[in-house]
């Protein structure tokens, strides 16, 4: 709590920028952002910053989406309509569309906000806590809500600490001994390290606190630059740094963790190889993400679903899953599982077999198929008989495949293999 004793939370608004595409999960975002990719067997990317807000206090929530947003604006309308009027509750959906004042969607992220200014001040927030939606962790927003205004920065910037080798691919940030920003360096070559820890970067999250006044004024300003992109990370952030205030929030000082929880945890699924590693791990026996901690719960849309069955014994047939997580509505006959994790409405027919496989929902896996480190999209028919993940030069002429060989599948590739295109 602040100084007078009250939540900031409950008197900020979050504004969730869920438009881009997310092109490194390749056909998994052909037809749907990346925020609406599916994850760890029944949540979208989104709900877990949207959990986040929720968990924190904040109940004044707009999502501003862009690209093909139909099945996340349905996961929205379905998944939450938890929030109350009468209570002071607020949820909106952002769809980009051409305004009187405009000829364009959304130019970047900052132009997303600007063009609903008047629908963001309407909630009357005292600070705006801006997310990206496609990011998976589990975050307190009021202790960097606290942090902002005791520092009284301009910008808060939440960070996490990488190695610093690998933050090449990340915004890096120097800071001083205050956690004051001096330096901020979009995907730098070199990153410079931590002065403590210098083997370590900070990395930006991509969330950002801010005054309501303080940002709608940078907004304004932003949109009459002709030379700006009218992006946080390219555009305004890096103004301010050069001319006010801007401090890191360490997410370790606000991440929600259980007693099974060793270590902060944040992932960014953004490439084939990173979604299958992130869904595969939650089969571990103590998975490095509690999905299971009911003190901070991740809300998703509630499908009314049987529970998942293992049919047939007979003639010694027996479906079995090891380190595997299965679903609701599942169904496994006579089929063995390994370090896989299935999502809704699977069905897996006799003597098919599975090692590390990440199948989306409304998969159905033909007899004998043999599937091994794959990412099945959803609604895949996969034909009897079928061998994924065997043979590397196989595997690459018919799915999309990574140079950690794990292969994507899609009906499209199926339909290929059989002729059907």
């Amino acid at each position: 709590m602040n100084r007078d004793g009250k939540n900031l939370a409950n008197r900020s608004a979050a504004c969730v920028l869920a438009g881009g595409r997310g092109s490194r999960l390749m056909e998994l975002t052909d037809k749907q952002a990346k925020p609406a990719v599916f994850f760890g067997g029944k949540c979208r990317i989104i709900d877990f910053a949207l959990s986040n807000a929720f968990n924190s206090g904040i109940r004044r929530i707009c999502v501003a989406t862009q690209y093909e947003a139909h099945s996340l604006i349905r996961h929205l309308q379905y998944g939450w309509s938890l929030f109350s009027a009468g209570h002071n509750d607020t949820f909106d959906v952002l769809p980009a569309g051409q305004r009187s004042s405009s000829s364009q969607w959304y130019a970047g992220t900052a132009d997303a906000l600007f063009q609903n200014m008047a629908i963001i001040a309407g909630y009357n927030p005292e600070h705006i806590v801006v997310l990206a939606g496609d990011h998976v962790y589990k975050m307190d927003y009021e202790p960097m809500l606290r942090q902002h205004v005791e520092a009284e920065a301009d910008v808060t910037i939440g960070c996490i600490e990488v190695p610093r080798l690998e933050a090449s691919a990340f915004g890096v940030m120097a800071v001083d001994g205050n956690d004051r920003i001096t330096a901020f360096l979009e995907k730098p070559r070199q990153p410079p390290g931590i002065a403590d820890s210098p083997d370590r970067a900070l990395a930006s999250m991509g969330i950002y606190v801010f005054s309501t006044r303080f940002l709608f004024d940078q907004l304004k300003r932003d949109a009459v630059d002709a030379r700006s992109s009218h992006d946080f990370g390219r555009d305004l952030i890096p103004y301010i740094l050069r001319n006010g205030t801007a401090v890191a929030h360490r997410f370790a000082r606000s991440c929600v963790r259980s007693a099974n929880e060793a270590e902060p945890y944040w992932r960014d699924v953004g490439t084939i190889d990173a979604y299958w590693q992130a869904n595969i791990d939650l089969t571990s026996l103590t998975p490095a993400l509690d999905l299971d901690d009911p003190g901070w719960p991740i809300r998703t849309r509630a499908d009314i679903m049987s529970p998942a069955r293992f049919v047939s014994d007979r003639d010694h047939r027996c479906g079995s899953a090891i380190d595997s997580s299965i679903s609701g509505g599942c169904i496994i006959s006579s089929a063995s599982l390994r370090r896989s994790l299935l999502f809704t409405g699977v069905r897996i027919e006799s003597y098919a077999q599975l090692e590390g496989a990440v199948v989306l929902p409304g998969v159905q896996i033909g007899r004998n198929a043999r599937l091994s480190n794959v990412v099945v999209d959803r609604g895949v028919r996969i034909p009897d008989r079928l061998v994924v993940g065997e043979d590397a030069r196989c595997d690459a002429q018919r799915f999309r495949r990574t140079e950690r060989g794990i292969c994507l599948v899609t009906q499209s590739m199926i339909d290929r293999i059989a002729g059907l295109t």
